[in-house]
């Protein structure tokens, strides 16, 4: 966990509504910057079941991280290749590519409940963290100072009053939704999917996502397998839109079907459901005092993983964002920004998701021909498989074109890279991340931990970091570092990962985004570089 120097703050809370994992998540960032939370859900208690949500990319494993709840990548089934099948030939695998030197795994798979679990733990632990359960949202009212939320109780209507609110309402957050006045666009696929969690064991399958086109025991259809904690994998099987899992389980047809994938081996149903992919997005994600984050703004199909990953990327810009409003240390126009740059996040997420939907559930006979006819072609033809959608995996979305980045000629955003890898190092992506050495930090510290203490200046050979620092402060109240790569880098493992070169600046924003590349910076380029990353007109 980071050592942010946590600043008073005196004034109201902000509300989060829905206590799931990306509410959860939203409300430990905001208390870790000295914020309290009043954090609101309908439910009367935690509903443990199901694996749901289960696969957690390296920048999300990071972002808990910072909270506390790192045990979360140490629990979780960390898998390090993904493998495509057609029929019963493989037909292309890959790994993930890190820039930097994480000691983070690229992703680990573990049930949502227990990642709910591990950051309730958390959240127990932070009395700046109000949880108020069997509180059902009925009004959102807002002035211009404040929002009040009516909810309803077991002890009748009471009312929470809040800086600010958060809606994390889910899915099924309609009724959160309507009272927001945003529309929720998109569709349903009719495709069905069925879900089971099984505890067997499959030797060798154990580090591995698995995912089958047309074989033979769901012919024309996909199966997908994925490896989880305590001898459990997942297995999703596309089905008939007609599909009974009560009669096919009554039967002895779901036996089969499973016997089918594992063999004779002897197994147990963790967890079974059927459900079908939605691909729908609100038309903002800020309505006046009010953030929507998450599955209650975006929904996507799985194959991905680009849900829970996508909401929790949600959680942390508005933390940080909300953070320094309310300590003033940026204007409230800084919250126009979480609504450009996230709902920019949730398009990318449902271009992504609905190109591999419209690939694995073809519409007409025209589009089954010719994806049959590519996966034919993909045995044994790097060419063709390069075209063939098993689903591309969550990623950071790179804020490249944001009003709080400061674009760098010479370091061009490159487009979307190769699935499995990261793009190029330049302004609007995440920084890689390293270890690295700081003078008063007896334990072991990585660069992403630093740069959620603040605004972070990573400054090159030729770069005067002292006069820097005295730049970033007159700048911001907010909290700033400043870094000589030579000092924190002896080894250059962070250099070569930004493929820094002498006299540059690197501004890191309290995301991890890089801000701006500044070479050569004169006082006011670097000023106005600080002020444009926190939302200050430049």
């Amino acid at each position: 966990m980071s050592s942010i120097s946590v600043p008073s703050y005196a004034g109201p809370p902000v509300a989060v509504i829905g206590n799931g994992p990306v509410g959860q998540t939203t409300a430990l960032l905001l208390a870790r910057w000295g914020i309290p939370v009043v954090l609101l859900d309908a439910r009367a208690e935690r509903d443990a079941v199901g694996s749901k949500a289960i696969c957690q990319q390296r920048d999300v494993l990071d972002i808990w991280s910072t909270v506390g709840a790192g045990r979360i990548a140490d629990d979780g089934m960390t898998w390090t290749a993904a493998r495509t099948f057609y029929r019963d030939q493989e037909l292309f695998s890959w790994s993930f590519v890190d820039r930097g030197h994480s000691p983070l795994p690229a992703f680990v798979n573990v049930s949502q409940c227990h990642t709910e679990k591990v950051l309730d733990e958390q959240i127990s632990a932070h009395p700046q963290i109000d949880v108020r359960w069997d509180h059902e949202v009925l009004e959102i009212d807002e002035t211009a100072t404040d929002v009040t939320i009516t909810c309803l109780t077991a002890d009748g209507h009471k009312d929470v009053k809040a800086a600010y609110a958060v809606a994390a309402a889910g899915a099924r957050g309609d009724h959160v939704r309507r009272m927001l006045g945003v529309s929720f666009e998109g569709r349903t696929f009719d495709d069905r999917f069925l879900i089971c969690d099984l505890r067997a064991e499959l030797s060798g399958w154990e580090t591995e996502r698995r995912f089958y086109f047309d074989p033979e025991w769901n012919p024309g259809r996909q199966v997908l397998i994925h490896p989880c904690p305590g001898s459990t994998f997942r297995i999703d099987w596309q089905v008939p839109a007609e599909f009974d899992l009560g009669a096919e389980a009554e039967d002895g047809r779901l036996d089969a079907r499973i016997r089918q994938v594992i063999g004779e081996r002897p197994y147990e149903i963790v967890w079974k459901s059927v459900y079908r992919f939605h691909a729908r997005s609100v038309d903002r994600m800020r309505v006046g005092r009010v953030l929507i984050a998450g599955d209650c703004a975006h929904l996507v199909a799985p194959f991905g993983a680009r849900g829970l990953n996508s909401g929790v990327a949600d959680a942390e810009n508005a933390a940080w964002k909300l953070a320094f409003v309310l300590h003033g240390w940026a204007p409230e126009s800084l919250l126009d920004s979480y609504d450009t740059e996230r709902l920019a996040a949730a398009h990318e997420n449902l271009e992504v998701t609905s190109n591999t939907m419209r690939f694995l559930v073809p519409q007409d006979e025209s589009e089954w021909t010719a994806r049959r006819d590519l996966l034919e072609e993909a045995v044994g033809n790097p060419q063709a498989q390069t075209r063939v959608d098993s689903g591309r995996f969550a990623e950071p979305f790179w804020y490249v074109d944001s009003r709080l980045t400061t674009p760098d000629a010479g370091r061009p955003f490159a487009g979307r890279p190769p699935r499995g890898e990261m793009p190029a190092v330049v302004p609007g992506v995440l920084v890689p991340d390293a270890p690295v050495n700081v003078a008063d930090r007896p334990e072991v510290v990585r660069v992403r931990q630093l740069v959620r203490d603040g605004l972070l200046a990573l400054t090159a050979e030729g770069v005067d970091a002292a006069e820097t620092a005295v730049v970033l402060k007159q700048a911001t109240d907010a909290p700033t570092q400043v870094f000589r790569l030579a000092d924190i880098d002896p080894d250059g493992t962070l250099g070569d990962a930004l493929a820094a070169q002498p006299r540059e600046t690197w501004l890191v924003r309290p995301d991890g985004h890089i801000a701006a590349v500044l070479t050569a910076a004169t006082t006011a380029e670097l000023d106005a570089a600080a002020r444009r990353a926190i939302g200050v007109a430049s």
